[in-house]
Order: C-alpha cells, then sequence, then structure tokens
C-alpha cells in the first residue's frame, strides 16, 4: 500500500528500531523502520512497522497497550506497511506487555528521553469518539449507529462489494466468492425462517436492505426493514426502488422499540445484535417475542465471545473507534435470554471460520482501492478499517470471537410448527 506521509527525520534517536524491536522481544518476524534513519529486523520480512514521528512513541507512553498505539496509527505516526495479518500478529499481544515487564523499565526511561520527556501527547485523531448519555438509549444508539454507518454509501460498497452485506457471509468453500457467500447466507436464513409466500418478515437492523429485498425476490414475503441510520434507510429505499420492490419491501428510520405492526410470521435480526447491550437483553427478546405471530419464527444472526474471554474493555479499540457501546456477550447468555422472553430455542449454529473469510475477502477490497477510500472517507476512517477488519479475521481465525445464528419459534400451546428434523441442511 502507497505510504500517505513522509518520515520526520527532524528529531535524531540513535538507534530507535533496535530500541523498539528490543522492547517487543527483539526477535520480531516483522522489520521496523523508524524516522531516525535506524532499521532492524529481517530484510525480507513480510511487514515493516514504520515509525514517523516522535508524537508515535509519546501516543504509545501515554497509553501503553492498544489504545496508544491504534491513535498512532490512525493519526499517521505509525504505518504497517505489507503484510497487515503479519504486522498485527506480531505486535498486538506485545506491546502492552512490555509495560509490564520490570527488565524493559531501564529501556523505556531511554526512549522517554530520546523522544523529548514526558511531554504532553498530541490530542486523539479525530475518528475516536466517546458519546454521552445514558447508555443504550434511544437518543444514544442512534448517535452510536451513526457514526459507524452514516458513512458514503460507496465507501460501503467499496469495502463490502455489489452485495452491500455487512455481515458474515456462508461459504461453501473459500473459491466461490464473496458474492455468491453473502447470497448462500441470506438463503440459508429465509430457510431457516421457513418462508413462502405471503409471509410477513421483519428485519431488524436491515442495513442497506440486502436481506429484505432478497427474500421478497427470492420468497415472495413482504418485509419490513428497519434501521437508525439515516444514509442506510436513504441508500436502501433507493436499491428497493431500483429492484422494482417498492410494493414488497418498506424500509423504515425506527428504532426496534418502536415497530408496533405486528404480527410477523418472521423475524430476521442480521449483524445488528452487537449494538443492543447487555442490559437491553429483556426488551430486545420480549419486542420480539410480541411483534411475532403464533409459531413465527426469529433468526438472530450476531457476533458473540467465549466464556473465557471477557467484555470489551470501554478505552479500547473498537469502541472508542468503530463501535461505540458495542458489546458481545456470550452463546449461553443469549439462549437464556431468548427463553427467558417465551421463545424456544430450536437450533444453534456457529460461523466463526465463515466470518474470518468473510472478513479477509472485505480486507482485500479495501486494499485494492485503498485510495479511492481515503478520497471518500478520509485517511483517518480507511486507516481504521484496515486495522478492524484484519484484526477482527486474526481473533476469528484465534478463535478470540465468535458469531452465531440462533433460531428460536413462539410456540403456542406446545406447538412450535418446526420440522421434526432442519430442513434447510
Amino acid at each position: 500500500m502507497p505510504r500517505s506521509t513522509t518520515i520526520n527525520r527532524t528529531v535524531p534517536l540513535e538507534g530507535l528500531a533496535g530500541t523498539l524491536a528490543s522492547l517487543l522481544g527483539g526477535d520480531l518476524p516483522v522489520a521496523i523502520e523508524a524516522y531516525d534513519g535506524s532499521h532492524a529486523g529481517p530484510s525480507d520480512a513480510p511487514a515493516t512497522l514504520v515509525v514517523r514521528s516522535p508524537d508515535a512513541v509519546r501516543r504509545v507512553l501515554s497509553s501503553p497497550g492498544e489504545l496508544g498505539m491504534v491513535r498512532a496509527y490512525v493519526a499517521g505516526d505509525v504505518d504497517l506497511d505489507g503484510d497487515i495479518y503479519a504486522a498485527l500478529g506480531a505486535v498486538r499481544d506485545q506491546v502492552g506487555d512490555v509495560f509490564r515487564r520490570p527488565e524493559s523499565w531501564g529501556t523505556l526511561a531511554r526512549l522517554v528521553r530520546g523522544t523529548g520527556g514526558l511531554r504532553r501527547p498530541p490530542e486523539p485523531p479525530p475518528e475516536e469518539i466517546r458519546l454521552h448519555g445514558r447508555l443504550h438509549s434511544r437518543s444514544r444508539d442512534a448517535a452510536a449507529i451513526a457514526h459507524h454507518y452514516d458513512v458514503s454509501g460507496d465507501f460501503y460498497r467499496l469495502v463490502l462489494g455489489p452485495t452491500m452485506t455487512y455481515s458474515c457471509a456462508v461459504w461453501d468453500d473459500p473459491s466461490v466468492g464473496l458474492d455468491a457467500a453473502q447470497e448462500a447466507k441470506y438463503d440459508l436464513i429465509c430457510r431457516k425462517l421457513g418462508l413462502v409466500p405471503g409471509m410477513r418478515l421483519l428485519d431488524v437492523g436491515c442495513g442497506w436492505g440486502g436481506m429484505a429485498m432478497y427474500a421478497a425476490r427470492h420468497y415472495g414475503v413482504r418485509t419490513v426493514g428497519v434501521t437508525l441510520s439515516r444514509e442506510q434507510a436513504a441508500l436502501a429505499r433507493q436499491r428497493v426502488a431500483e429492484a422494482g420492490l417498492a410494493d414488497q419491501v418498506e424500509i423504515r428510520l425506527s428504532d426496534y422499540r418502536e415497530v408496533d405492526d405486528g404480527p410477523y410470521e418472521a423475524i430476521s435480526s442480521i449483524g445488528m445484535f452487537e449494538h443492543v447491550g447487555e442490559g437491553q437483553l429483556g426488551t430486545y427478546f420480549s419486542r420480539m417475542y410480541e411483534l411475532l405471530a403464533p409459531q413465527g419464527r426469529l433468526l438472530n444472526h450476531g457476533i458473540s465471545r467465549p466464556a473465557w474471554i471477557g467484555r470489551i474493555k470501554r478505552n479500547s479499540f473498537l469502541p472508542r473507534y468503530v463501535f461505540p457501546d458495542g458489546e458481545l456477550e456470550e452463546i449461553g447468555t443469549v439462549v437464556s435470554s431468548i427463553q427467558h422472553a417465551g421463545l424456544e430455542v430450536r437450533h444453534v449454529e456457529d460461523l466463526r471460520e465463515h466470518y474470518a473469510l468473510t472478513l479477509r475477502a472485505w480486507v482485500r477490497n479495501l486494499e485494492h482501492s485503498y485510495a479511492e477510500a481515503v478520497r471518500l472517507a478520509g485517511e483517518g476512517r480507511a486507516r481504521v478499517w484496515r486495522l478492524y477488519l484484519a484484526g477482527c479475521a486474526l481473533g476469528f481465525e484465534a478463535g478470540e470471537i465468535e458469531i452465531h445464528q440462533t433460531l428460536a419459534v413462539k410456540a403456542t400451546g406446545g406447538s412450535s410448527g418446526m420440522p421434526w428434523r432442519p430442513d434447510w441442511d
């Protein structure tokens, strides 16, 4: 990827690259290049960590660990050239450890002196956000959604491809391609929901209308899609009209808590659940129950966390730059919350490996057209997305993040209307 800044060589520091390499373990599989002209690491490294300014070191020293490193990268004080996965894999678990090792403290002290002392670090990049108001109130949720989704539709199309589908695809194998895998995901959900012509489907967090249009076109249902993003709603309505589906698909700018025109025979929630929050699980699933017709089905497609992984820290990368107020629940908690609301869970499927493939496809799209991404969304946001997508791909591959499709039904008087065995395999 072309570098967007030039190295600042105005503040000499003897062997900064070597110092950083020793702090990070000395035998890193990536190279380090610093503004003082120093180099460290193998000459044939798949990636290079480029330190462009003393501000990079100041940011990391003032916010040890992930947040300081992210600020330096998003601001352009650090670059990750070459293989983004190799670069992230080499440093993501080691930056925070540096500050916990007593043997590093002397080197850190020299680093502080060499970069001008403990002066006030630069302000965080403008892409960093802190929301105000009551957590998961309707107004705060709307602000959180606007931060992430109210971006140029052309930017999202560049990253996501022509399907404009921002959720985990379902891959028969890696060779099928992203677009086919996304359509396969929609079809799987339609079959799990048992859609037939004439049904009413509610798509919660409808994005740019992909699921709503697919279900209308291929299964003959009437669909209502709701989103909190004004940009999404406007583009989704345009796509619906262009597809000739305006008589079957309605897109609303609405909170799921405001939908009051049930019953629906089916509800899909794809890639929205991460925004609900632990404190709103009861409200969310109770609302789904109220909106469903007897024997109606709910398909909840959401990212989750393994039981051994703690909750996302509020001062980490994802809440500050990507998904403010986003929360991941453990799948056992999700299942229990669904059943406490009165629904019966019938099927749970983990698609973790599928999401890793999806994210890598999005990274390829972004890096292939990076200059255009910068033009559409700005340098800082393009950097955020590169870091976010690649980091999440590594997380899914390592089993640190999961994603589940959970199918539930509103059984009435013991009658579920479900097949004795799954008929969607």
